[in-house]
């Protein structure tokens, strides 16, 4: 199975995705380091929200075959700027979470994953698991 680093603000849903990939209850927990367990790296959002703390990101994608940019679906704006996945020598492809939620606007949110680089794109809602298959297939390809 490919490792993937997961990258996104705080609250796009990067530790319940890495929880449902494993199979473990979903308990909600603010991850406060990167966390390197199996093959997820599970990131705190500051540190994509933050300059200074981004550059730990760019040292990690190192260690992952796979970086998964996370929007949920419920973004107000994009966190991401245009072409940004050219940055890393690593396959990116972007992750647009909450998609059952009232509020969601997923093709929106899939359309700034595009225009940041990334040409896969998957759908998750890690409640319900809708979505987490074809992310698990696409690690074991």
């Amino acid at each position: 199975m490919k490792k993937i680093i997961f990258m996104g603000r705080t609250g796009a849903g990067k530790t319940t995705l890495t929880q449902a990939i494993r199979g473990e209850s979903i308990e909600y927990q603010k991850t406060q380091y990167i966390h390197y367990e199996d093959v997820v790296i599970d990131t705190p959002g500051e540190y994509a929200e933050t300059q200074h703390l981004g550059r730990a990101l760019a040292l990690y994608s190192y260690e992952a075959d796979v970086v998964g940019l996370l929007a949920s679906a419920t973004e107000p704006y994009s966190l991401y700027p245009p072409n940004i996945t050219c940055m890393v020598n690593r396959e990116v492809i972007g992750i647009v979470t909450k998609v059952d939620d009232p509020n969601a606007r997923p093709e929106w949110v899939a359309s700034w994953l595009r225009n940041s680089g990334c040409k896969k794109i998957f759908f998750v809602n890690s409640v319900t698991g809708k979505g987490i298959d074809e992310i698990i297939q696409y690690l074991d390809a």
